[in-house]
């Protein structure tokens, strides 16, 4: 029996707004564990034959509703890699990471999956320093620092791998 994780890309906004906040989601790893939340940008799975972008807009407006077209996504930021279990099957993600600035904060989860509205408990504004004081899990980490650099300098040339524990 082959026990290996099965593939999941995913893509994934960093959505920035007015003051150089960045938008996260605040996520139940499962709807039985309660306590076990962490933060993380918007976003989620690829479907096949679904372009990246096509896939980060289409998961920004079903759990924002924000409306971004994928060519306004511009480039893929950061990446980032690691293994999750949802129930007996464990995934191996790849999470490519998209930024975009927005004027309108709102944020309306009318759009969202019932899976969705089962895991997702809210969303906050962080600012670069609330992310990188802060002793809440952020998935992945370090993107504070990235967040900061990608506000003084632009893209990077090439994606960023970003881990997703500080162990990784």
């Amino acid at each position: 029996m082959d026990t290996s994780p099965a593939a999941r890309p995913s893509a994934r906004v960093l959505v920035v707004g007015p003051g150089d906040t960045l938008l996260l989601l605040h996520y139940r790893a499962s709807p039985s564990t309660p306590d076990d939340t962490f933060w993380i940008p918007p976003g989620g799975g690829i479907r096949p034959g679904e372009p990246t972008a096509d896939a980060a807009a289409r998961e920004l407006r079903e759990e924002t509703g924000m409306q971004i077209c994928p060519g306004d996504l511009g480039p893929v930021v950061a990446y980032s890699t690691g293994e999750w279990s949802a129930g007996d099957q464990a995934f191996a993600a790849h999470d490519s990471y998209f930024c975009v600035r927005v004027k309108d904060t709102t944020v309306d989860t009318s759009g969202q999956e019932d899976l969705e509205r089962s895991l997702i408990l809210g969303h906050r504004w962080w600012t670069a320093d609330d992310l990188a004081s802060t002793h809440e899990q952020i998935v992945p980490v370090r993107v504070a620092g990235l967040i900061r650099s990608l506000l003084a300098d632009g893209p990077p040339a090439s994606p960023v791998r970003l881990p997703w524990r500080l162990d990784s």
